[in-house]
Parts: C-alpha cells; structure tokens; sequence
C-alpha cells in the first residue's frame, strides 16, 4: 500500500549535498515526490512510495548524507498531490 508523507529537516543540511543525496536514495527505492532548500536553512520534501520504501527513506532522513548533521525532523502523513513521475529537486 502507498504511503505520502511530507516533512522538513533542520540543522547542517544546506551545503552538505543533503538535497542530491535524498534524491539520489529516493530513486534508489524508486520512491516519487521533491526535495527543496527554504529560506530559513531547512530542507523540504514530499515523497510517495510503498509504505516500507517511505519508512526507509524517513530512516535516512534522519541522518543524511556524510557531513551533515540533521538536528530536527518533521514528518506528517500527506495527501496525495500531484506527485512527477520521477524525484525532483526544486528550487
């Protein structure tokens, strides 16, 4: 079963590859959905995928990619919007 969550993560992850790295962890699980910087230094993201596949992806979120330090998380089940075909990174 599909599962949609959204969620930000604040600390060390802008200018860490925190953005390519999600990206590149969620086409690895063949999740869909973005990822965006906010002006505030927090990173955004919205990702849509089998129930499992998510958790894995919230798992990683918490850690990040090597050099950045993730001091808060945020996750919130989500409606399903108009989710691209493929992961994205916005601006």
């Amino acid at each position: 079963m599909d599962r949609t969550v959204s969620g930000w993560v604040a600390g060390q992850v802008q200018g860490v590859y925190y953005r390519a790295s999600f990206k590149a962890e969620a086409d690895r699980l063949g999740l869909k959905g973005w990822v965006r910087n906010l002006a505030d230094g927090r990173v955004e993201f919205f990702v849509r995928g089998a129930g499992s596949t998510v958790d894995a992806m919230l798992a990683w979120a918490r850690q990040g990619p090597r050099g950045a330090r993730v001091d808060q998380i945020h996750t919130a089940d989500a409606d399903d919007e108009d989710v691209p075909a493929r992961f994205e990174i916005r601006t």
